[in-house]
């Protein structure tokens, strides 16, 4: 293939190269800022030229504990030192201690190990089904789960023929059937779309990409208590909004609520690798038989290491309190932001600022930022989302909610 490359002069050439390198060769599913992140140190990132910016995204909440952080950094290095994947054709001996970590800090009868959020998902959506025909006794292939509009619980195909964003199903089809898709937080809705077939509903206690939509109060008591009542498995899908990310471990916990299952991924390995798990009750994960699910990398021996060392800092280092106390701070400063703010919503570090329709889209302003040494991702065109490490600082909002300020002032 021939190069297209051009040469200017110095760090100017490399980056224009850089640019048209990822252009030439790489699928266009992602539009970036204009930024090329060359390391990681905690709430800071920094770009090949060695400016520094407070990473306000955490790579979707999953570098919680920070980027790089040591702890994280030395369970990996000693486990890969020693063995990395045997698949679970056989045992290994980090598996055991992960599920007693993972069990007693959230509780879970039954764990399974997956590497992506996505796969998770699909896991759980195989599980309900299987659990909905051999114990619920459904007629075969009749099974319906419930869902919620502006969703987003990944890019499979299964996953996306649920979806409600045309950029995410669009000519993709045909689609599995037997989802039902109701307005998030419209209990009614929820309620009125259950049939004797219903096997169960998945929905994320905030919905993130959605630009941190909230729940009205009160909601998910009253789903958690429809769903015992008409045998539905319910499913929180806490990939983003869990591990700590709200101020509590788990967001269900908000509502004094548990799940039947429950998904994490992102944050379980504290950015270093791709970890994630189904965490359920005992009868639903319980319908798998060996050979009926499965995953060659799933709960492999580094996954393993590293993810029990990134659940340890959570909690050793008070992070997740971190991020109740700071993100109640954030908030606040954020109600005070000049300029064309039409919204200010989240819980904890899970914040989104959502501009006015004629303010001319957030990604501009996420461009002002970048300039100023601060990395937020716009989403849904107008909103900006905030979602900083959990080790953030006081002093460290301060100064993100002045560069905010300084740049929806002058809009």
């Amino acid at each position: 293939m021939n190069s297209v490359l051009t040469t200017l002069p110095g760090a100017r050439a490399a980056a224009r190269r850089r640019d048209q390198i990822e252009d030439q060769l790489g699928a266009h599913n992602y539009h970036p800022l204009d930024v090329v992140i060359a390391r990681g140190s905690g709430v800071w990132v920094y770009d090949v030229d060695g400016r520094k910016y407070l990473d306000c995204l955490s790579a979707y909440s999953a570098v919680n504990q920070g980027h790089c952080h040591p702890r994280i950094l030395a369970a990996m290095v000693e486990q890969a030192q020693t063995l990395t994947l045997t698949s679970r054709a056989f045992r290994h001996d980090q598996m055991a201690p992960f599920y007693e970590d993972l069990a007693r800090l959230t509780g879970a009868h039954k764990i399974l190990p997956m590497n992506s959020g996505a796969e998770a998902v699909e896991t759980a959506i195989k599980a309900v089904r299987k659990w909905g025909y051999e114990v619920r006794g459904v007629p075969q292939d009749q099974a319906e789960i419930i869902v919620c509009a502006n969703n987003f619980h990944g890019r499979t195909l299964g996953i996306v023929g649920f979806s409600t964003d045309p950029d995410a199903y669009g000519s993709y089809g045909p689609f599995a059937p037997g989802f039902k898709i109701v307005p998030f937080g419209d209990f009614d809705a929820f309620d009125a779309a259950i049939t004797p077939n219903t096997v169960a509903f998945l929905v994320e206690p905030i919905q993130g990409e959605a630009g941190v939509v909230m729940p009205p109060a009160g909601y998910f008591t009253r789903v958690r208590q429809r769903c015992t009542e008409r045998g539905i498995t319910l499913i929180l899908d806490e990939i983003q909004t869990g591990l700590g990310r709200t101020g509590k471990l788990l967001a269900e916990e908000h509502e004094g609520i548990e799940a039947d299952v429950t998904l994490i991924g992102k944050a379980l390995s504290g950015g270093f690798y791709p970890v994630s798990a189904v965490l359920s009750n005992a009868d639903v994960l319980g319908v798998f038989q060996p050979g009926q699910h499965g995953s060659t990398f799933g709960g492999n021996p580094l996954a393993c290491a590293v993810a029990r060392a990134a659940l340890q800092v959570l909690t050793d280092e008070g992070m997740i309190e971190n991020a109740a106390a700071v993100g109640a701070y954030f908030l606040e400063r954020l109600r005070t932001l000049p300029g064309p703010v039409r919204e200010v919503r989240g819980r904890g570090l899970m914040l989104a600022v959502e501009l006015e329709p004629d303010a001319g889209g957030a990604r501009r302003f996420s461009e002002r930022l970048q300039a100023r040494g601060m990395l937020v991702k716009d989403t849904h065109g107008h909103t900006l989302r905030l979602s900083p490490p959990l080790i953030v600082t006081r002093e460290q909002v301060d100064w993100a909610c002045d560069q905010l300020a300084a740049v929806l002032s002058a809009a």
